[in-house]
């Protein structure tokens, strides 16, 4: 029987891993576990971002979440800072789940090791492919989930809202920013109003 291929493998395992979350997500009417959901939506955009997107991106922005239900939020404490934490020890657990993967689909060390460094960010803006990453995840924010999270925040002051969506817009490349302002055409006025105000005090 003839074996996959690498990049097949290491994208069905992360499948694998992510179909095993336990929340689900509607896209399309059609209940998928959430973070396989998620991982569908970066695999859209990073093509939509980069034509010809390397291997070494397929594999990082499809296992960005990987497994992330198995750390939840609450496990952390509740302040900005700990929030933090939290989202660098996730960005530790995909790197090292989607290095594990790699490894067993045959992929050489240095090829794992630099996925592992992509999805814990430390190279943001000095490195092109973590910056191609960060760029499809603000992206996917925008388009799948910023609507959402307004709703559920809905107590949040004007001023907190501006922030957070300078500090998303500050993480963007000006590709990512040519992309989200086409996107944002389409968003509710409410949303759109709001980008426009944050970007012209920007």
């Amino acid at each position: 029987m003839k074996q996959p291929n690498k990049l097949a493998c290491a994208m069905g395992k992360v499948d694998v891993a992510n179909r095993a979350d336990p929340n689900i997500e509607l896209v399309d009417g059609q209940p998928l576990p959430k973070e396989y959901a998620y991982s569908l939506h970066m695999t859209r955009w990073l093509h939509e971002l980069e034509s010809e997107p390397s291997e070494r991106m397929q594999i990082a922005c499809r296992a960005q979440h990987i497994e992330r239900w198995t750390m939840p939020r609450r496990d952390f404490p509740e302040g900005r800072k700990a929030y933090y934490e939290w989202r660098q020890a996730c960005g530790r657990m995909h790197g090292r789940r989607a290095a594990e993967i790699m490894a067993e689909c045959g992929y050489p060390k240095a090829e794992w090791e630099r996925v592992e460094t992509i999805l814990t960010k430390r190279e943001l803006r000095k490195d092109e492919d973590t910056q191609l990453l960060e760029d499809v995840a603000c992206m996917v924010f925008l388009e799948r989930y910023f609507a959402d999270f307004y709703e559920q925040n809905a107590d949040y002051d004007r001023e907190k809202w501006l922030r957070i969506v300078r500090r998303t817009w500050g993480k963007m490349s000006p590709r990512g920013h040519e992309a989200a302002l086409r996107l944002a055409e389409g968003m509710p006025a409410h949303l759109l109003a709001l980008l426009q105000e944050a970007l012209a005090e920007d």
